[in-house]
């Protein structure tokens, strides 16, 4: 007789690693319906919410992040290790999970660390083209390592890491462009302008377009859909002049008709944005963010301009030349539709389902299923 299946899935902080994680659960669940996945996640973070809302538990584990920069914050570090290590210890003693799974942030490190330490294969997945510090010393611990991107493989052992994309919703594929344009009341053969800083929003894109969007709508058939952030969108709608053919939303919570309305996409390059626009096959502007760890958004954006799928344009060249380059592109339809290919022959559309075959048959042949 064998005991259920029973995997430990952790990552969180952010949306870039939280949603791959559900993604990964949801493709276990699909292979094996009778599995009990739990997560692990801290209070205070996007993976609270996000978790129960996809219907899977998740237990508390106390962690914090060290901050790059000098402050009292620091002092509280090791006291939060320890903490969050002897926490997750004794989560792994409850759950006894076959596996552990973690797809970063500063949670996974406790919690994956705990499983190995105690005799429980672990599988990390990373997001971006530069591989982040937890995930880099968990690597040495892993079973296996998937990676998104081919300039992260060597951040981890060869012989347990395996290049398998980014894990992204099942309903960005196969989207009809037609009713993703009436849904946002496109008209059908417009050219499309997709502009997204994140469910917060870009301080920076919002400035860009708040400053050009005046000179881009002197084009007549143009309308733009602009992704604002929860963060600026009431200040912006008070000062911003309404336009018929400009949308300005603070948040877009159906992406999948967005990508498929879109024309042309001007956005950050965060993990799981690159990975949808390569799924959807959008041509993009990415604008990466020089405010994050590694600055590992431009590691993204160059690993998708070198494939042709993109086109990276810096921040501190964005109020100068945004202008003329979303002009050029949306000009040049052979280039956009060669930039679209590029995507699709880069994408790992089954990612979510190839990680989860993975961890399925790592959990089949261990000691835990033993009853």
């Amino acid at each position: 007789m064998t005991a259920p299946l029973r995997i430990l899935m952790t990552g969180g902080g952010t949306g870039g690693h939280v949603y791959p994680a559900i993604a990964i659960a949801d493709a276990i669940q699909a292979l094996e319906p009778a599995a009990e996945l739990v997560f692990a996640g801290t209070k205070d973070r996007l993976e609270w919410g996000a978790v129960p809302a996809a219907g899977y538990p998740i237990r508390p584990i106390t962690v914090q992040g060290l901050q790059r920069r000098l402050t009292a914050k620091n002092l509280l570090f090791p006291l939060r290790a320890v903490q969050g290590l002897a926490q997750s210890w004794r989560l792994v003693q409850e759950v006894q999970p076959a596996v552990g799974v973690g797809t970063g942030g500063y949670v996974s490190g406790p919690v994956l660390l705990a499983a190995s330490l105690q005799g429980v294969p672990i599988v990390v997945q990373e997001q971006n083209a530069y591989a982040g510090l937890t995930n880099r010393l968990l690597g040495r611990r892993a079973a296996r390592v998937h990676v998104a991107f081919p300039e992260a493989m060597g951040a981890f052992p060869v012989g347990a890491c395996m290049l398998s994309g980014n894990p992204t919703r099942a309903a960005l594929a196969d989207v009809d462009a037609d009713a993703a344009r009436a849904h946002f009341g496109l008209p059908a053969h417009a050219r499309v302008l997709l502009v997204l800083g994140g469910s917060l929003g870009s301080k920076a894109l919002n400035e860009a377009i708040e400053a050009l969007h005046p000179a881009l709508l002197q084009q007549d058939d143009l309308h733009i859909v602009w992704q604002a952030g929860r963060r600026y969108s009431d200040a912006l709608q008070d000062r911003v002049p309404s336009h018929p053919r400009l949308h300005l939303r603070p948040y877009i919570d159906q992406m999948p008709y967005a990508y498929a309305a879109a024309d042309l996409a001007v956005c950050r390059a965060g993990a799981l944005t690159c990975s949808e626009l390569m799924v959807t096959g959008t041509p993009a502007l990415l604008v990466p963010s020089p405010n994050v760890t590694a600055d590992h958004q431009t590691r993204n954006a160059q690993s998708m301009a070198s494939a042709g799928a993109a086109i990276l344009l810096p921040e501190a060249n964005l109020q100068a030349y945004l202008l003329e380059q979303v002009e050029a592109l949306l000009a040049n339809d052979s280039l956009r539709q060669q930039m679209a290919e590029a995507a699709f022959a880069t994408a790992r559309p089954k990612a979510a389902q190839h990680i989860a075959e993975d961890v399925v048959a790592l959990a089949r042949r261990s000691p835990a299923l033993k009853s």
